[in-house]
């Protein structure tokens, strides 16, 4: 691929919310289709079908009921009445188990549906490397794991129950359109000299009566889709940025931060209360339709069949049933009006979890396509070759053209304080692979990166410094020692101890454990990225020591400050940036750019 300058590093897939709503379709589909639990959720989706359509027989035999019954009650038949009750006994007793054995499928298949789509959402998050390049690719990457916990819950929520109330709808359209249409078979209206057969007279008007209450709700409701995303988006931020000041609050408190963070918080507050507030009026509006509608079906079937009733042709009975079998037919058909505004918010909530999902895909495509640090493998060295990193500001690039670093060497990689270091520390990684030049890395050998903020598992100080190995990968006396080498005797005799809820540890500490942790794996190479920085002098020093007597043959790169009097390090390289470089665009998909940049 050739190389040109000054040109921006951009993605060639496109986010979910810029694909058509199939491709969103498609994208869901098979990350249930690739989950583990695929299989139960098959098996559960014929079940709850099983359950619906033998709903739908009793439903029908319900129907029926209602004719003798109330042709009881026209004849005041008590003996026959109370026949009746038996009957309709036996018919909601059964109803009632169906019902109950359909309701624990459908939470059972809602938490399958969570299962399979989180399981996989989790897996294509955590393959290597792409969890960090997607929380660099810009507003998308914010707040996975809300997209992960939150959305994908409702996402599954909202999916069963829609698919469910769906096929529901539409086996009880199939059972009860024949049913109503032999009960109005035989309406004739009369009209002055003239006798009107309309076949199938009440289907047509309750197809006609449903379809004018979809047509004009998804008219009123349609904007729902665009204010549930917004909605969402703006929670995102306000949960955000209450989550940013708990995690600085000493920071905030010790620079009496207070009001000017409150000003802030009650910003993103009054995003949220202005979208509520148009949200709040649109499902107002929406509510005059369908409330509207739902006061007119308790008569509409009544005064539908009354000119036949009351020309004679129809008895009570038959009304009663002809109503009922109305009534199933017009629920059936306004299905998609009683779920306007649950519709609005499923498409909104499938278009943030579909773009996050895509968003994750992407920064494989994006790493592969837009990468110009090429990465290749070296016998016992590592080599650095006209290396440029691209950052959305510019670029970084070493003033040296070309360097190379052998087993033993002790570098230090510094640069005015205008320049950011991570990228430098996050490329030899392999984690940032956007600009140019070459890094390769020494072949077969072990290397440790060491981050400015250590990452310690859950678990106890054993387990701690065992990670990524499994506890009692190393004797007791062995940890025992090397906290001690680093200035931790204190806790040589704590290594059963829950590292989180009992030790306690500072920032000092932490990164000093993180340093005695090489002392175990013994690296041969060992890249530091600005973690010695903030130590003091002394523990400072310590390292050093400890670097040199443990890993006396690794090679030791430090990314940070340079250390007046520091005979440690041997080589200094210097980082230099070029604004006028190439620099990186940052993943923002449509939906997210009129948001605040902090979303989730």
């Amino acid at each position: 691929m050739p190389r040109q300058k000054n040109a921006k590093i951009t993605g060639g897939a496109k986010a979910a919310d810029e694909q058509p709503f199939r491709d969103q379709l498609r994208m869901m589909q098979r990350a249930f289709i690739a989950s583990p639990v695929r299989n139960v959720i098959a098996w559960l989706a014929i079940g709850i079908g099983v359950l619906i359509v033998a709903t739908a027989f009793g439903q029908i035999l319900l129907n029926r009921w209602y004719k003798p019954f109330y042709d009881t009650l026209e004849r005041r038949d008590l003996s026959a009445f109370l026949l009746q009750l038996i009957v309709f006994a036996e018919i909601a007793g059964g109803l009632l188990i169906l019902n109950v054995l359909q309701t624990w499928l459908n939470q059972w298949i809602r938490i399958k549906l969570r299962e399979g789509l989180t399981l996989d959402l989790i897996n294509e998050w955590m393959k290597p490397a792409r969890a960090f390049r997607l929380a660099n690719a810009g507003a998308i990457g914010i707040n996975p794991d809300q997209r992960i916990h939150e959305d994908a819950r409702h996402l599954a929520d909202l999916t069963a129950g829609l698919s469910i109330g769906l096929f529901q709808s539409g086996v009880l359209l199939a059972s009860f359109v024949g049913v109503l249409w032999s009960l109005s078979a035989g309406f004739i209206f009369h009209i002055a000299d003239y006798d009107i057969n309309i076949p199938g007279y009440m289907v047509w008007a309750a197809f006609l009566y449903a379809g004018t209450a979809a047509t004009l709700s998804w008219f009123v409701g349609r904007p729902l889709v665009r204010l549930n995303g917004e909605h969402y988006a703006r929670e995102a931020v306000l949960r955000f940025s209450l989550m940013r000041v708990n995690e600085h609050i000493e920071a905030v408190s010790l620079s009496a931060g207070e009001s000017n963070e409150k000003r802030r918080l009650q910003r993103d507050l009054s995003s949220v209360l202005e979208i509520s507030h148009n949200l709040m009026l649109a499902l107002t509006r929406l509510t005059w339709v369908t409330s509207g509608y739902g006061w007119v079906t308790v008569i509409a079937p009544i005064v539908i069949a009354a000119p036949v009733y009351f020309a004679g042709d129809l008895s009570f009975g038959g009304l009663m049933m002809a109503v009922g079998a109305f009534n199933q037919v017009h629920v059936s058909l306004r299905w998609f009006v009683d779920n306007i505004d649950t519709i609005a918010d499923w498409r909104a909530t499938l278009l943030r979890v579909a773009a996050f999902r895509s968003a994750i895909l992407m920064t494989d495509e994006r790493h592969e396509s837009d990468k110009r640090i090429e990465f290749t493998k070296a016998d016992n060295r590592l080599t650095i070759d006209d290396l440029e990193i691209a950052l959305p500001s510019g670029c970084i690039k070493l003033k040296e053209p070309h360097v190379e670093i052998r087993p033993g060497d002790r570098v230090l990689v510094t640069g005015a304080p205008d320049v950011e270091k991570a990228p430098f520390f996050r490329s030899i990684a392999g984690l940032w692979p956007w600009g140019d030049g070459r890094i390769s890395l020494p072949e077969g050998d072990d290397i440790a990166f060491v981050p400015r903020t250590p990452y310690f598992p859950p678990g106890t100080l054993d387990e701690v410094l065992s990670y990524p190995r499994h506890s009692g990968s190393f004797p007791k006396t062995e940890l025992s020692a090397v906290l001690s080498r680093v200035g931790l005797d204190k806790l040589s005799h704590r290594l059963d101890q829950d590292m989180r809820t009992k030790l306690k540890l500072n920032e000092t500490e932490l990164r000093l454990l993180a340093i005695a942790r090489l002392g175990l794996h013994k690296p041969r190479w060992v890249i530091i990225d600005e973690a010695l920085d903030t130590l003091e002098t002394g523990a400072y020093h310590t390292v050093l020591t400890f670097l040199e007597q443990q890993l006396g043959n690794a090679a030791v790169v430090n990314i940070g400050r340079t250390e007046p009097g520091n005979r440690y390090f041997t080589r200094v390289l210097q980082l230099q940036s070029d604004p006028a470089g190439r620099s990186l665009r940052l993943l923002q998909p449509k939906s997210l750019r009129a948001h605040d940049p902090q979303m989730g």
